[in-house]
């Protein structure tokens, strides 16, 4: 039987420029070149090492993984996501610690794909959720700053104990973090944890939030993110350790 051809993918930012080239003052543009050959305009001489921050052309082949190393900063959305083909030599650094990523001087940019795809098999649904943070991010620093003893006892037990019908949410944070390293998934989950963050800072920008208010809707919201995208993997006790639901009920404490 055929093998299935490879496909490899590389995101930029929303202009379509591979951020580590704007950074080495050699910017690519991927959008302007889709169905051309482009050419690392200074690669490296010594295969392959990082003689620049943009020695050569970075894609990988798990796109889960995508967003890994990609120069962009602050993270946001939307990014781009492209299909490339490496042309020429290639090298990878080594099966061991890179196996799922290629290092080429010359690429075809292919076609773009839909960006969610980056932030995992869930990532159309994770972008659903985060959209939602903001107006729960209120109410969560909301509770906290009413209560802050209340709840600094409350999320304590969420962390650490679990129960008959849900887990304790640190465990379950190790669970996903795990799952999502074998789905090779890291890398989305770094950055939909870093998009919740984003949406929460939005919704409590002009509020009077304590620091440790804002600390626990961080925690809140990563863990609703990062539920969703594991959301087809997990049962409800997973599920519902990394949501924190029973944090939102008084009655939760008492039991």
């Amino acid at each position: 039987m055929a093998r299935k051809p490879v496909t490899w993918y590389i995101a930029t930012p929303a202009d379509g420029t591979i951020e580590l080239s704007r950074h080495a003052g050699t910017p690519v543009n991927l959008a302007a070149n889709v169905g051309q050959v482009v050419d690392h305009p200074k690669p490296c001489t010594n295969l392959w090492f990082d003689e620049s921050p943009f020695s050569y052309f970075r894609m990988v082949k798990r796109v889960g993984e995508t967003l890994e190393d990609t120069g962009i900063w602050p993270i946001t959305w939307p990014v781009r996501l492209w299909i490339v083909e490496p042309l020429g030599e290639t090298d990878n650094w080594g099966q061991r610690h890179y196996p799922y990523g290629l290092l080429s001087h010359r690429i075809r940019v292919l076609e773009e794909t839909d960006a969610h795809r980056a932030l995992g098999a869930a990532g159309r649904d994770v972008l659903d959720v985060v959209q939602q943070i903001p107006e729960q991010a209120i109410r969560w620093a909301a509770d906290w700053d009413s209560d802050p003893e209340g709840m600094r006892q409350r999320q304590w037990k969420w962390a650490q104990c679990g129960g008959r019908t849900c887990g304790s949410g640190q465990w379950a944070q190790s669970v996903a973090a795990a799952t999502s390293h074998a789905r090779r998934e890291s890398a989305a989950q770094t950055w939909i944890e870093h998009l919740a963050r984003r949406a929460v800072d939005q919704a409590l920008a002009d509020t009077d939030a304590s620091m440790y208010a804002y600390s626990y809707a961080y925690s809140r919201a990563t863990g609703y993110a990062v539920a969703a995208q594991h959301q087809a993997r997990f049962d409800a006790y997973v599920l519902d350790a990394l949501r924190g639901t029973g944090l939102d009920s008084p009655a939760a404490d008492a039991a």
